[in-house]
């Protein structure tokens, strides 16, 4: 069932992001652009509607580059009784099954990744995509021994000293996430041209997810990367309250110690919870993303009819 859910929220959630702020002059309240769907959503899980989804808005206060606009257009569904494997199985079939059709038969497509005047890489979208395990394939690939224990201050150091060591830059503040986030960009991400699932993160990166069946400290969660950039997003999802409480309260300390992205506790969604979401899994993928690659678009401004700009008679405000 197609739904839709809030624009302005009175609590920043759903994803990692910093919001845009607004205020309500009536009810004098702070209210945010919602930076996801998601908690709504599953709160329609939680009162029987077991598949929805939306297409819309979201909205990131963030930089504006090649593949990022403040304002973008995503999809994202919930389906109760599934699991992360379910949802990979789902998007395979999902883009492979498109870029069939676009292609009138083939699953490789052209995409110039290093301007129309390089030649253009080939993508291929042949099912099964590679999986890699985040943590067992940044041990494999520099011989690394990332602590069990992410959540200790042991383990940000380490992981402070391993940047500092790749000369990996992470700005303030400096959380475990964030730290994990950076390497994963420097060494994995690099390598996903294909598409290809990065899965299993840790719980210290995921509090929406659910805790790995087989894997302590890991979440069953992937993200989908092609052409070295995030398309897709999805886990199984967190269904105890209790655990989303701690997760949330884990959360808390990092925007304590400045981290603006991270989220807030939304006592609303956990009252939600104790009330039962089934086993649910639950996706999100950025359309404005999907059509640059399957229209050969190098920036998101060409698949975006009014994309983000600085007026040119906005005057400045240096030295006022």
């Amino acid at each position: 069932m197609e739904v839709e859910t809030p624009m302005m929220n009175t609590i920043a959630g759903g994803a990692a992001a910093r919001p845009f702020v607004t205020h309500h002059n009536e009810l004098d309240l702070k209210l945010f652009m919602r930076i996801a769907p998601e908690l709504y959503l599953k709160q329609l899980v939680v009162g029987g509607l077991e598949r929805v989804y939306e297409i819309g808005k979201q909205f990131r206060n963030e930089g504006i580059d090649m593949t990022h606009n403040p304002e973008f257009t995503a999809c994202e569904f919930y389906m109760a009784y599934m699991d992360y494997n379910d949802l990979m199985g789902i998007t395979e079939k999902m883009l492979s099954g498109m870029v069939h059709e676009l292609t009138k038969g083939s699953y490789k497509i052209k995409y110039h990744a290093n301007g129309v005047d390089k030649d253009p890489i080939e993508i291929d979208f042949t099912p099964p995509f590679r999986r890699i395990d985040m943590i067992e394939e940044l041990e494999s690939m520099t011989g690394l021994s990332i602590p069990k224990d992410l959540a200790s201050e042991e383990a940000n150091e380490y992981l402070k000293n391993v940047c500092l060591n790749y000369d990996i830059k992470c700005a303030p503040p400096q959380t475990t996430a964030r730290l994990m986030d950076k390497l994963v960009g420097h060494f994995l991400e690099e390598t996903c041209v294909n598409p290809t699932f990065i899965i299993n993160h840790p719980e210290i990166m995921s509090p929406l997810a659910k805790w790995h069946r087989l894997k302590p400290g890991l979440t069953e969660r992937f993200e989908l990367f092609v052409n070295k950039h995030e398309l897709c997003n999805g886990y199984t999802e967190l269904n105890d309250p209790v655990v989303q409480r701690q997760r949330f309260a884990e959360q808390l300390k990092d925007r304590q110690s400045g981290d603006d992205e991270a989220m807030a506790l939304d006592e609303g969604f956990c009252t939600a919870l104790e009330y039962g979401l089934p086993p649910t899994g639950g996706w999100c993928l950025g359309i404005d993303r999907l059509t640059m690659i399957l229209t050969d678009s190098q920036n998101i401004k060409e698949v975006l009819l009014f994309p983000a700009m600085k007026p040119q008679d906005v005057p400045s405000t240096k030295g006022t």
